[in-house]
């Protein structure tokens, strides 16, 4: 094994730790094989990988590192998967950046324009971007379905292979995690590069993102947030509360993990009868698209 590896599979199977990921990179195999140290980063990877608890054989991840650099490539079972192998790989004391290409395996099978329309449909509807303008990129091609006399924001959405990108300006901190995370709840959507500016910069912090992670929960049709307590230390999100259900738990979970800035999440949710007798949980799942 030279600079490169295969996690779990074999070479056939392709602080914010945050500033130290980038969201595009060569090809893997472009990179170098044969360098002083790179076996020694990739195989402690990979077993920083393996303390992740997912099964690397079923969700293989090829890592290769090159001067200073680890990319990894594959695709996981789920958004936190995803930031934590990102977060394990930031780790390494040799790896000074990430080269993200890993991928969410989706809820649902959908081709980039099924996941374009949806998206669309979805940020034309979403009240918090009524005054902002919405573009849809299809190839070459860019088609406004709203522009505001007066706008306050643009938000303008591609597909690429199930990769959404976000790219404008929104007003605030609020308003780029917010379109992030309903980007991520489209069922066919396996990344989100959320690009978007914000027109009046403002410094972020553990309260933004706790407020972001309310509003989120608030929002989710799929679930009861109205016993969930948020608080966030250093970009780590720590859940508590009662819900009606396991499934409930999870999907509050994941909804934190989808937030811009979210470094980790810390689910102490508990599952109460209680709950699930006051209460009749929202029905549905993240397979069906919750917002047409």
């Amino acid at each position: 094994m030279g600079a490169s590896e295969v996690c779990g599979g074999d070479r056939r199977a392709a602080g914010g730790f945050g500033r130290r990921v980038a969201c595009t990179s060569p090809r893997l195999g472009t990179m170098a094989r044969s360098m002083d140290g790179a076996e020694l980063v990739t195989s402690r990877a990979h077993a920083a990988l393996g303390r992740l608890g997912f099964d690397l054989h079923r969700y293989p991840v090829r890592l290769e590192y090159l001067d200073g650099v680890l990319a990894m490539e594959g695709e996981l079972p789920d958004v936190a998967a995803k930031k934590r192998a990102l977060e394990r790989g930031a780790a390494l004391p040799e790896v000074r950046w990430v080269a993200d290409r890993l991928r969410v395996e989706p809820s649902v099978g959908m081709s980039d324009a099924e996941v374009l329309d949806h998206l669309r449909d979805v940020l034309l509807s979403e009240p918090t971007f009524d005054e902002c303008t919405v573009r849809v990129r299809r190839g070459g091609a860019l088609d406004v379905f709203r522009e505001p006399p007066r706008p306050r924001g643009a938000l303008e959405v591609a597909v690429d292979e199930g990769v959404v990108r976000l790219e404008g300006a929104v007003p605030s901190l609020s308003h780029k995690r917010l379109a992030g995370v309903l980007c991520w709840w489209a069922p066919g959507t396996r990344d989100v590069v959320n690009a978007l500016e914000v027109d009046a910069p403002e410094e972020d912090n553990d309260d933004e993102i706790s407020d972001a992670v309310r509003i989120v929960l608030e929002k989710d049709p799929l679930l009861d947030a109205s016993e969930i307590g948020v608080s966030t230390e250093r970009s780590r999100v720590t859940l508590r509360g009662l819900v009606a259900s396991e499934e409930q738990r999870r999907i509050a979970e994941h909804d934190a993990w989808y937030v811009f800035g979210v470094n980790d999440v810390s689910n102490e949710i508990e599952v109460s009868q209680d709950v699930r007798r006051r209460v009749t949980p929202p029905r549905g799942s993240r397979e069906r698209c919750p917002h047409s």
